[in-house]
């Protein structure tokens, strides 16, 4: 991120550190209602059940493990789906050259995610095409959720719940390249309402002289003392 951006220079960003290293960062209202609205009325059409990478061939399958409907939207299609993607660009200050295209994801009752890494281990085949594995995640929340539906990260401790309009920050990887277990995270399940999100995932791809790596290897096994939460609910 960089706070000498144009963009937050004219529009300031409300940011919140949940915690500090690894960085979980909450960005406020920025997605407007209308935004959020057009985002989910030209994904609905589009929804299939969600699927994951498979760590033996790369290609999306359907899991046990993940229960939800989405869809993909690319910045070419529409004006606004572009405009998100540069907001990621400006509030993080990373390349969008390799990112992915914008995922909107519905969780109904019962809906969740079980613990993940959103980057891609040394075993798995995974990102090939995308030049690079996926350096940052930006998870924008589209509703509130009357009960569940928390984003956890099982290693910190840390549970962020949803609240509509507001975006999570963090990046999956180590200045060296390597994943940060650190990282790991779940959707809880919704357990009254529905749960609207969409991701924005980065790729290494592009960002080499913007966060270049530094020479210290961190091995992707070992998990550095955590430290306690700055702010363990978000709400």
């Amino acid at each position: 991120m960089t706070e000498n951006h144009p963009f937050l220079r004219l529009a300031p960003v409300r940011m919140e550190y949940l915690y500090r290293n690894p960085d979980i960062i909450v960005f406020n209202d920025v997605l407007s209602d209308y935004e959020i609205d057009y985002i989910k009325r030209i994904a609905q059409p589009r929804f299939r059940r969600a699927t994951v990478h498979d760590p033996a061939t790369g290609e999306l399958v359907p899991a046990h493990y993940r229960i939800s409907k989405s869809a993909w939207l690319k910045d070419e299609e529409s004006a606004v789906v572009a405009r998100v993607s540069r907001r990621v660009a400006d509030i993080t200050g990373l390349s969008m050259t390799t990112a992915e295209e914008l995922q909107v994801v519905n969780y109904g009752i019962g809906g969740h995610y079980d613990p993940h890494f959103d980057f891609a281990r040394k075993e798995e085949n995974a990102f090939e095409k995308f030049n690079g594995n996926r350096i940052a995640t930006v998870l924008f929340y589209m509703s509130d959720v009357a009960q569940g539906g928390a984003t956890v990260f099982t290693e910190l401790g840390l549970s962020v719940f949803p609240r509509r309009g507001s975006a999570v920050f963090w990046l999956n990887l180590h200045p060296s390249g390597e994943g940060d277990l650190a990282t790991r995270h779940a959707a809880c399940p919704v357990l009254r309402g529905s749960k609207w999100v969409c991701n924005k995932w980065i790729h290494q791809g592009g960002q080499e002289l913007i966060r270049p790596c530094n020479l210290e290897y961190q091995k992707e096994s070992i998990i550095r003392p955590i430290p306690q939460p700055i702010e363990k609910f978000f709400r």
